[in-house]
């Protein structure tokens, strides 16, 4: 059995970031085929990259996890300073001085790029997933002729740093969550050989989903709007928490906004906002069961896992127009709308009545059923990844 290292900033039950959660869920599913290791930091909170876990060897649900201490700790202030420094000056900025943003970006671990340097003959293959972050920029590098990375990219400031490319020519291969993100790429670097499957992830719906439980566990008796994720103004959450509140003064009946997910903003205080914070697996799916409809407002995503399973339970979804991979998976499924500003908001919402949720939901859930099986998922990692 091929010995497997998957790459990624954090990892852990708790954490709840999309490139975290799509490595977890690949090396679970892919665990049956390669003797996997997670190979990741001991940080939990993305903000400051604090040491949370304990440094070594864990086990999560069958999977390895080796974590590394983070060497030093995110100072957030400084961080955001250097950012908008770097930021308006993209092609000007030298490549040390991105490289000294990208080792503040973090989490930056001695220890684990050490590892990699000493072990790395220990493996037949590495996988990283995001380009974004340290753990990839300082460790691909050390075993590119197997590495393969799953670049999970969008159009923001920080991919057309002049440091990427030279970089994105380094993986021996790449794996796309969506033709949008490849498309995306080949624009943005020309020259690299962007070669590997559009994998995307699959979907485990769990056995039960329980609405009314949900409901009569938070005591929402009204109709309500779901977001679930981190809780962030980069996810378009305070447009939403705007949109919303502006609505909700013009809506004679209550509908509730309900947020699942660790807060990184202040949230509006307000009788039609509920926040639950961090939530289990099943807790979230009884949520998506017994939300009216889905909004995801962020306008930079590479995939969305939520999007997907709320269409495999048959929930229409919102979702911001600026954002290419939402608006394309929505045309693609044909099970959700979406909107570029407060207006086109408030006529989604007004037009989305239930017989479209119902009609939305179907056609949603149909196309994750032809689109999104694990068996087709798992054939893709398995003929993508060469060992010689």
């Amino acid at each position: 059995m091929n010995k497997v290292a998957f790459v990624v900033q954090r990892c852990g039950l708790e954490v709840n970031g999309g490139a975290e959660s799509l490595c977890l869920m690949i090396a679970q599913k892919m665990s049956k085929y390669w003797d996997i290791e997670i190979l990741t930091t001991c940080a939990l909170d993305y903000i400051t990259w604090k040491n949370h876990y304990t440094a070594g060897v864990d086990n999560i649900q069958g999977v390895t996890i080796r974590r590394f201490p983070v060497t030093q700790q995110r100072d957030i202030k400084a961080f955001n300073r250097l950012s908008d420094n770097i930021s308006p000056r993209l092609q000007q900025a030298s490549i040390e001085e991105q490289e000294a943003w990208m080792q503040a970006q973090g989490p930056f671990s001695l220890e684990m790029i050490t590892y990699v340097k000493n072990h790395q003959h220990e493996y037949d293959a590495f996988i990283f997933f995001t380009y974004l972050y340290a753990t990839t920029y300082f460790i691909l590098p050390l075993v590119a002729q197997k590495a393969y990375l799953a670049p999970l990219a969008h159009n923001e400031w920080t991919i057309y740093m002049n440091m990427w490319d030279k970089f994105f020519e380094k993986p021996r291969g790449f794996i796309f969550n969506t033709l949008e993100e490849l498309n995306f790429l080949k624009a943005r670097f020309p020259k690299a050989k962007l070669e590997g499957p559009i994998a995307g992830v699959g979907i485990d719906v769990p056995s039960t989903c329980n609405p009314d439980e949900f409901r009569q566990k938070y005591n929402i008796n009204q109709p309500f709007f779901l977001y679930v994720g981190r809780i962030d103004p980069s996810k378009g959450c305070q447009e939403l928490f705007t949109y919303f509140l502006n609505l909700s003064k013009k809506e004679s009946a209550s509908t509730k906004l309900v947020l699942l997910g660790k807060p990184a903003m202040p949230i509006p205080k307000h009788p039609d906002i509920i926040t639950l914070g961090f939530v289990d697996e099943q807790t979230k799916w009884d949520a998506l069961a017994a939300c009216d409809l889905l909004i995801m407002p962020s306008p930079y995503e590479s995939l969305s896992i939520v999007l997907l399973e709320a269409w495999s339970i048959g929930k229409a979804v919102l979702v911001n127009g600026k954002c290419d991979v939402l608006v394309g998976q929505c045309r693609r499924a044909q099970g959700g709308v979406w909107y570029t500003s407060e207006d086109e908001f408030q006529v989604a919402i007004e037009i989305i009545n239930q017989e479209v949720r119902l009609q939305l939901g179907r056609q949603g859930k149909k196309f994750v059923e032809n689109n999104y099986r694990w068996h087709s998922i798992e054939q893709k990692y398995l003929n993508c990844i060469k060992y010689s």
